[in-house]
């Protein structure tokens, strides 16, 4: 470490863990601190963390960084959320009851209903989002129909970003991004839509204020500093949602840029200089504060791979599975042999929005091996992404480069279905912490770094090998995703 050496640390407070990064000028994780949360599922429906265990975690995963590093070189942090995620705290700043996360189903019921009061066009038109059970204006409309004291007792309602900021400065704060996937945000307008909570009974004044990615909204306080061991004064700037983060983190925020992060639940989309509206993905607040993220998601993703392999080949555990299987799938060709997947193990987002789909695997034979349903499988996803982008193209969406990120991207044949698929170059983020970084980013440009996101992500974001399209296998992959396509609409008609 050089003696003047400058950081700004990028907080991302995701599914699973904190992850705290302090970054240089130049994108280099110089240090950082991890702690591990705990999800709660005491019914088949729901998913919950307690809110006090993200302070916990994040004060673990700062005094951690902070061993490593000097509080006084840091010039800003800013937070990276798991999205569609939140907390009721009544007017002492005390959770009424655990957080509901992103995972939860519990408003599933109620999901159409909300969507019939208000209209499914009008919601899809202010929010930027399809009609789908994850956002969490439907797990608000449950709560008044089923837990209304609930909501009448609450004083905040507050997203990961809110809760972790009003810890670290005493006040609770939202961003633009962090705002938007509550699904009551006005996406054009960057405000609360009155009419939506108007419809729900709720008044504004339970929801944090909205700022800018990257204004200043607050500082350490001192007694976060105790707990954190950050220098009390730190300034804290907005961050925002995760995927919003990792979108900004590979410098997907120019025309031309489109992000794909192989990962749990695979998600990948482009910047749009307008909001546009389509099932084939969900319109969200750029996190560069100009423009939109137009952005596909998968939940099944490399979870479903995964799952395919520790439920039929013993465990993705086992010595050298993945190199072998890469081996045998590399050594078919586009198509697999005639085996088509339907990767929709845990329901479908775009373009279906269908949370009872299901999984299945077609056109097997006697050959068929498990490098077979492993390449399958991946192809199959990769043409969930095709498609999406495809229509984005459509509306002039200007895509002529991928940035891979997650655990997906470290393997080639992925790599090089993705560049063949898409028709376009695709290029490996080195940084596996990309939600982490784009916070970082954000922090920069608050603290002056850079003049702007464009600058900041210019200089932060760090890339690794390029990966060139074989233009004489598209045909091939055009002809696979019309057929890969069919599987679902046929098993759904036959299971009407």
């Amino acid at each position: 470490m050089r003696p003047d050496e400058r950081y700004v640390i990028g907080m991302d407070s995701s599914t699973q863990s904190v992850k705290a990064v302090a970054w240089t000028a130049d994108g280099t994780p110089r240090a950082e601190g991890r702690a591990a949360h705990v999800i709660s599922t005491p019914h088949p429906l729901h998913a919950e963390q307690d809110a006090d265990d993200w302070w916990t975690a994040a004060c673990m995963a700062l005094s951690s960084l902070i061993r490593e590093i000097d509080p006084a070189r840091v010039d800003g942090i800013a937070i990276s959320n798991q999205r569609e995620t939140m907390v009721l705290l009544d007017k002492d700043r005390k959770p009424l009851a655990p957080a509901t996360l992103w995972l939860d189903r519990r408003a599933k019921d109620v999901v159409r209903t909300l969507a019939a009061e208000i209209g499914a066009e009008r919601l899809h038109a202010i929010t930027g989002k399809p009609i789908d059970v994850i956002p969490c204006v439907y797990r608000l409309r449950f709560f008044h129909e089923t837990q209304p004291d609930l909501l009448d007792n609450a004083a905040q309602i507050l997203s990961v970003h809110d809760f972790l900021t009003q810890k670290l400065t005493g006040e609770a704060q939202a961003s633009w991004t962090s705002g938007d996937p509550f699904g009551i945000l006005d996406i054009e307008k960057k405000v609360w839509s009155r009419e939506i909570l108007d419809h729900l009974g709720i008044p504004l004044e339970k929801l944090p204020p909205l700022n800018r990615p990257g204004s200043a909204i607050g500082r350490v306080t001192a007694e976060a500093a105790a707990a954190t061991g950050l220098r009390a004064g730190t300034p804290v700037f907005a961050g925002g949602g995760d995927g919003n983060c990792a979108g900004l983190g590979v410098n997907a925020i120019n025309p031309g840029a489109v992000y794909l992060n192989l990962g749990t639940a695979v998600v990948g989309g482009g910047w749009s200089e307008t909001p546009e509206l389509s099932r084939y993905w969900r319109t969200l607040a750029s996190p560069s504060g100009e423009g939109y993220l137009l952005e596909s998601c998968q939940r099944g993703g490399a979870y479903f791979v995964n799952w395919l392999l520790d439920t039929f080949a013993g465990s993705r555990n086992g010595a050298r599975i993945f190199e072998r299987l890469e081996a045998e799938a590399n050594s078919l060709g586009v198509g697999s042999g005639g085996v088509t997947v339907c990767s929709y193990l845990v329901g479908c987002m775009d373009p279906h929005w269908d949370e009872n789909a299901r999984a299945s695997f077609t056109g097997m034979g006697p050959e068929t091996g498990m490098g077979h349903l492993y390449r399958a499988s991946m192809e199959a996803i990769t043409l969930e992404f095709v498609r999406s982008l495809n229509e984005m193209r459509r509306r002039d969406v200007a895509a002529d480069r991928v940035f891979v990120i997650g655990g997906g991207a470290s393997s080639a044949l992925w790599r090089q279905m993705v560049a063949d698929s898409t028709g376009l170059p695709v290029i490996r983020s080195l940084s596996n912490e990309a939600s982490a970084l784009g916070a970082g980013m954000s922090a920069a440009v608050g603290a002056g770094w850079y003049s702007g996101f464009h600058a900041a992500a210019d200089a932060m974001s760090r890339l690794a090998e390029q990966v060139d399209p074989d233009l004489t296998k598209n045909h091939a992959w055009a002809e696979l995703s019309h057929r890969q396509a069919n599987v679902y609409l046929s098993l759904r008609k036959l299971n009407r």
